[in-house]
């Protein structure tokens, strides 16, 4: 189809290149041209050589205006008529504002969580030399390591120094609260017997008295700032005592009825758990509604704290194995030690999702 007057027919670069070689070259124009546009015109155009007249110096007297639609209807919305100084002003301000928040909440989210533990107390043994005649305060490595192995920062809390001690300090346990994003109780020793009002039968289950009042404290606080809570074996027995209930002070004597629940095995010991329909642990652990687990604890929830629901119990004999806070995120209670599941076997209840489960809480929970 012969193209319109005016226009040069387009020609692609592979089939001028093959016309150079067999056609002969075009007759000279009949109007006047330059020398360089003459040579231009008559030479064959190579492959993937540059176009005619690239390079030359550019024509800035053409007036080569915009295409029909390129300028905007109306001018930029930050370009308003009646905007004065200070209202450009103030939207800067606010735009800068904006992105330091979004920086502090991107440094806030990312930075790695920091879980305390709260700490065993070893009390000086009367006439003891060295460190037997001093206070100790400690935690177990195995409850640190199930903590850190999901790339969580782990605080031992210490017990605070009061008036009148060696070392007083401005230091509070609500201070802890409020820098560390969860609390876990590990457990040790009974809790005492005064604590929920009660008097030992055996002087040789005296509790901790010192401890019950340390981390009552501390989970006081860490309630209060709306921050989760796990309870191991004792913790879980602290939480119930927490929340006005009472412990079987020695399973074996108050329930003869019960299994064995402590052994010469330790945390060899074992017995099967069941969740209660509806539970948060029958969603946490979806497809188990029975799970092996240790058991190395003569003492057991008795009378349930208020606003506490039962989340596991002894498929033998039905005493209470995990205990959980309504009105709070995440304040949970285990009788068992998960941090020895692993070593125990893959028989017991892998508890990596009520870990994960803890420090979601605890991620969300921190603002």
């Amino acid at each position: 189809m012969p193209a319109p007057a005016g226009t040069t027919p387009s020609i692609p670069i592979s089939e001028t290149a093959e016309a150079g070689k067999s056609a002969p070259a075009p007759a000279p124009h009949t109007e006047p041209a330059s020398t360089s546009e003459t040579a231009a015109s008559a030479a064959p155009q190579r492959p993937g050589a540059a176009p005619a007249g690239f390079g030359q110096a550019p024509d800035f007297t053409a007036h080569h205006p915009p295409p029909p639609g390129a300028i905007p209807p109306e001018p930029p919305r930050y370009l308003r008529a009646s905007d004065s100084a200070w209202a450009v002003f103030g939207r800067i301000i606010a735009a800068r504002a904006r992105q330091m928040f979004d920086r502090a909440g991107q440094r806030i989210t990312q930075r790695t969580l920091r879980i305390g533990v709260s700490a065993r107390i070893f009390h000086p043994e009367p006439g003891a030399q060295g460190l037997r005649g001093k206070t100790l305060q400690y935690l177990e490595e195995s409850i640190a390591h199930w903590v850190m192995s999901r790339g969580v920062i782990v605080f031992m809390i210490p017990t605070v120094g009061h008036e009148g001690m060696l070392h007083p300090s401005n230091i509070r346990l609500r201070d802890y609260a409020k820098h560390l994003d969860g609390l876990l109780l590990q457990g040790g020793a009974d809790v005492s017997p005064q604590t929920y009002a009660e008097v030992s039968p055996r002087p040789e289950w005296p509790g901790d008295r010192v401890r019950d009042m340390y981390e009552l404290e501390l989970l006081h606080e860490f309630v209060e700032s709306g921050k989760p809570v796990l309870g191991v074996c004792r913790g879980c027995q602290l939480i119930n005592v927490a929340f006005g209930g009472t412990l079987y002070q020695d399973i074996a004597s108050d329930v003869p009825t019960a299994g064995v629940h402590v052994s010469e095995h330790y945390d060899q010991h074992r017995h099967s758990v069941t969740f209660p329909e509806g539970s948060t642990f029958a969603t946490m652990f979806p497809g188990r509604r029975e799970a092996i687990v240790n058991s190395i604890h003569h003492q057991a929830v008795k009378n349930l704290g208020r606003d506490l629901t039962v989340e596991a119990v002894s498929a033998g004999d039905g005493l209470i194995e995990a205990v959980r806070y309504r009105r709070s995120p995440f304040v949970v209670g285990v009788q068992w030690h998960p941090e020895f599941h692993r070593a125990g076997g893959p028989e017991m209840l892998d508890c990596t999702p009520l870990l994960d489960t803890f420090l979601r809480t605890a991620r969300e929970t921190r603002f």
